[in-house]
Parts: C-alpha cells; structure tokens; sequence
C-alpha cells in the first residue's frame, strides 16, 4: 500500500469532509435499515387488525425515518463529493508542483502522449480514492455492525447468518477479486498510455506521414492498440458485471436463509412471528449497499497504478530534484558559470553526448559555442541553464551549485531562445507577452520593428505552435520576445540560422545593443562575427577541443582554423 501514501496525504488535508462523508453515510444506511425494519414490524402489526391509535406511533416512525434516510444521504452526497473535489484540487497542484521544475528531464525520458495520460488520466483516476475505495467499506462495516447488534436483541443464529453474509460480501469475495483484478489494471493503463502517445504523435506527424506513404500504416497500428484498449475495458467491465451479481446473489440467498431460519424458530415459538417481516426486511436493505464492494477491487488497483505512474514521473531524476537551501540570483547582476568535469549521456545513446567539459564563464562575457551538426553544442548550452541534468560533474552559477539555484529565478533573469520556440494559439500579443506581462503596445510594436516584423500587427490571430508563420518569421518573434524583457543571461541556440544574410546582420546588431552588460551565450555552426566574442567554444564530439578568442583560434591552426577555411572555401564557390 505504499503507493496510497500520497493520496491518503491528500484525503487527511479534508479531514472535515471526510468525518461527515462517514457520519452522514453511516446515519443513512441505518435510518434506511431502520425505515424498512419498521415498515416490515408495521406490516405485521397492521395484519392483526389492532385499534388504529395502536399504530400512529410507527407510522409516524417510518416517515420520520424516510424523511432523516434522505436527508443523510444528500449530506453523504455533499460533504463526500466536496471533499472529493477538494482533495483533486490539492493533488493537480501537487503535481504541478512536483513536475514543473523538472519538465526538460520527463520530456525525455516519456512521450508526449504518455505524459498527457498520467497526468490528467491518471490523476483523474484518483477522484475514485475516497468515493469508491476509502469511505465506502468504513461505512458499510458500521452499518453492518449496528445492524448485527440490534437483530442480536431478538435473534442470535440470524445476527450470526448476517455476519456470516457480510464477512463474504465486505472482505472475502472482494478480496478474491483483487487478486485477479491487478492484471486487468496492468493491462488498461499500459495500453491507455501507449494509445494516447500514437495518437499524439500521429497528429503531430501526420504532415510527414502523409509525405512518405506511411499515413495508413500509422492509423491501422493506432486501430490495433484501440482494439486492444477496448478489450481490456471489456475484460473489466464484464468482471465488475459479475462481481455485482455474485454479491447480489449471496445478499439474496443471505436474506432467503434469514427468512427460512425465522420462520422456523417461529414455528417452534422461539420467534414472535410478528417480528419475521422485520427481521426479513433487514436482512434485504442491510445488503442493498453492498453494491459498492463490486467496485472496490477495481478502484482499489486503479488508484495504486496511478499514484505509482505519477510517482514514476518525478522521480525520473530523484536525487537532482532534491533541493535544500535553494538561492536566488541577484537581480540585473550577470553570473558567473563554472562546469567542472560535466558529462551528459542519455540512455539510448552509445556515448556521452558531452564528455568531461570544464569551462569558466565570466560575468557579462559573450561566449559562443561552436561545432559541427552533433557535436553537443546545444547540450552544453541546456546543461549550463540547468534544462537537463547532467550525469557526472558540478555546474556552478555564482559559485553555488545549479542543483540549489531557485529555478524560478533563473527564468527571470534569462533571455532563452532554443532551436524549437513555441507559439501558443492566440493572438501576437498574446505570445509577446509570454516574456513581459506588463509591456506596452508601443513596447510590443516597437519589438516587431526591432527584428523587421512590420507586417505582423499585434492582433493578428496566430495557430498553434506558429503553423501560420514561416521559419524565419518564428525565429525573428522569438528574438522580439527577449527585446521586451532585461535579462542578465541570453541563451541563444541558432538564433538566425534561418534568415537571410542582410536580416541576420541587423537582428545581430539589435541583439548586441539589448545585451550589452548580460553574459551573453550562443550556439552557432556559423562562424561569422565571432570576432566580437570574448571566448569561443569549440566540441567535437561532445569534447571541448579548442577553446580561446577568435585570433587565438587563428593563430592556432587547428581544429577552428580548419572549419573557418573550409566555410570561406566554400563560400568562395
């Protein structure tokens, strides 16, 4: 039950509603036995045709009783539906809370669309935890063990047959199911993830695949993963459809076995038969609740898996993820960066895509990175902001460790453009002012003439991701989003690479005037204007192999002097 630990810290946060979920639920389920105790008892006193006035005391019991059994049940209703609620606001913060630091690492370990399933699937699931699974069995049992007590007073062996009824109904027939039922979960939850990342990446890629002939192949594999879904949900559902009839048939043959054991003992004058109905009634309605123990099982595996998937999801880099003493950046103040023998290899990569780097940025330097296509230039860079974990190694900003450095304020005093920027649908404004919520329009129009977007107006509607915009014109609003803010880092990876030659110098130019005292990094396979850089980077390979001031590099004759004559040569062609 280890895997329950996060939602029952949830649930306690509702200790409240919790307590009057079961007050209320237990108030109606004995009001409820009581109302058809008395309308049985009723049924019987009125057959003996006694004087009328004889009667209006039950009578005016059993409306008594209706009237307190709805009443208890809508406060049921209420206080556990709110609590439920509660609890789920609780737990998508949590999580939020717990998977937003480290969303660079998830993103590469998990699919899209896997992602998306544990997160709103499986955190939706949970709603079941208090409704299905925690609530309900407390209840029962206290109803039971009311019930049990008071049909004691006028028969043992039928309290004794009722308990019998309830230890199978409550523990042993759900206990089996259980059992059985772990597999089925497996089952539904891996092919509702895998169902749910095809689909997203079929929707994603569906341009491509329409390209390469491979649209029909991509849809009947999805067709196949849905058939499998859908037979494990009905593998499911047809066990809970038996489970529900198997305890139904037991509470029946529990009631038809009360009935047949009073009225013997009333035959032999060891019962009153005016208390057969009674007892015949409650044996019926004790059992009519019970339907809940059907689903138990289900909902019980079913909140194990998705605590344990959410639980799988942040702890992908437990140990990084811990963080004591977090510190701030001081604000407007350029860092200092230092790595120190860092190393980044994925899993499904042979070798490290960085290897044993060690630099020292100075604060308000502009460095620029450079290599060949794969060298491990943009994941130094995201190595150095802290976007991926590195696996060996120390990364310091201000000579404190990245592991204690407060995200948040790193974010806030970095302008970061990767080689994949994304556009949320709304309008150009909307998306500028992603970087700065309080600029100006003028502030926002005069961004776009900063990187020559004349064209674009700020109401102007842009889809997702941007797919209305040509790969130059994303580029150049991505730079306009970091010339509304002040930052004391940016962080540019192939900020240009596709604009034409006159745009490039001219964004360059902007870009140069809006950083002038920030510690400026750049990723680029391009090796023009590194002549204003302080320091230049060159990988191979995920190494540094060459590193130093452009002249240095020239004079050098090595492995930049080699690229430099080689991107001359051919731009002499």
């Amino acid at each position: 039950m280890q895997e329950l630990k996060l939602i029952m810290k949830m649930t306690m946060k509702e200790k409240k509603d919790v307590l009057l979920s079961i007050l209320f639920g237990f108030l109606a389920g004995v009001t409820a036995v009581s109302l058809f105790a008395s309308s049985g008892y009723l049924i019987s006193k009125a057959a003996l045709t006694p004087p009328i006035y004889t009667l209006m005391i039950i009578v005016a019991m059993v409306k008594m009783l209706g009237i307190s059994s709805a009443l208890s049940r809508y406060g049921e209703r209420y206080f556990s539906h709110r609590g439920t609620f509660s609890m789920l606001r609780n737990l998508r913060v949590y999580v939020y809370e717990k998977i937003e630091p480290i969303s660079t690492t998830i993103l590469q370990k998990y699919r899209s669309g896997d992602i998306l399933a544990r997160i709103v699937g499986d955190v939706e699931s949970l709603q079941h935890f208090f409704l299905r699974v925690f609530y309900p069995p407390i209840v029962l049992m206290t109803v039971f063990i009311a019930t049990i007590t008071f049909t004691m007073v006028f028969s043992i062996p039928i309290a004794m047959v009722i308990l019998i009824g309830m230890i199978f109904v409550v523990i042993v027939v759900p206990s089996l199911f259980y059992l059985y039922q772990r597999k089925i979960a497996n089952n539904i939850r891996s092919y509702r993830g895998q169902l749910s990342s095809e689909v997203t990446e079929y929707l994603y890629g569906f341009t491509d695949l329409k390209i390469y002939g491979q649209a029909e192949l991509k849809k009947n594999n999805i067709l196949k993963k849905v058939t499998l879904y859908e037979q494990a949900t009905k593998q499911a559902n047809n066990q809970q459809a038996f489970r529900e009839s198997l305890l139904t048939f037991v509470s029946f043959i529990v009631s038809v076995t009360v009935l047949g054991l009073a009225g013997y003992f009333v035959a032999n004058g060891n019962l009153e038969g005016i208390l057969l109905a009674m007892l015949f009634m409650i044996s019926l309605t004790v059992f009519e609740d019970t339907s809940n123990m059907a689903l138990f099982p289900a909902y019980l595996e079913e909140t194990k898996q998705s605590a344990r998937r959410l639980e799988e999801v942040w702890n992908v880099n437990e140990d990084k993820n811990e963080v004591k003493k977090p510190f701030v950046l001081e604000a407007n103040l350029a860092p200092t960066i230092t790595l120190e023998n860092v190393t980044k290899k994925y899993s499904s990569t042979p070798r490290p895509i960085a290897q044993n780097i060690s630099l020292h940025i100075e604060s308000g330097s502009k460095i620029a990175i450079v290599g060949a296509s794969g060298s491990g230039k943009s994941t130094l860079l995201q190595l150095i902001l802290g976007m991926v974990p590195s696996t060996d190694g120390l990364i310091k900003w201000n000579e404190k460790s990245i592991d204690y450095l407060e995200k948040e304020t790193l974010w806030n005093h970095a302008n970061v453009s990767l080689q994949s920027n994304h556009f949320f649908y709304g309008t150009i404004r909307d998306n500028l002012h992603l970087a700065n919520s309080e600029a100006t329009d003028d502030e926002l129009c005069e961004a776009l003439d900063n990187v020559k977007l004349h064209h674009i107006r700020l109401d102007d509607l842009l889809l997702e991701q941007g797919s209305n915009l040509s790969g130059g014109e994303k580029q150049r609003l991505a730079i306009a989003r970091l010339f509304i803010r002040k930052a004391a880092v940016w962080a540019l990876d192939e900020p240009t690479s596709s604009l034409d030659v006159v745009t490039e110098k001219h964004i360059w130019d902007k870009i140069d005037q809006h950083s002038e005292r920030s510690t400026v990094i750049v990723v680029t396979h391009r090796l023009t204007r590194l002549q204003k850089m302080d320091e230049i980077i060159v990988m191979d390979h995920g190494k540094v192999v060459e590193q130093g001031t452009y002249q240095n590099l020239m004079q050098y004759n090595g492995y930049f002097k080699r690229m430099k004559d080689l991107e001359n040569a051919k731009l002499n062609l």
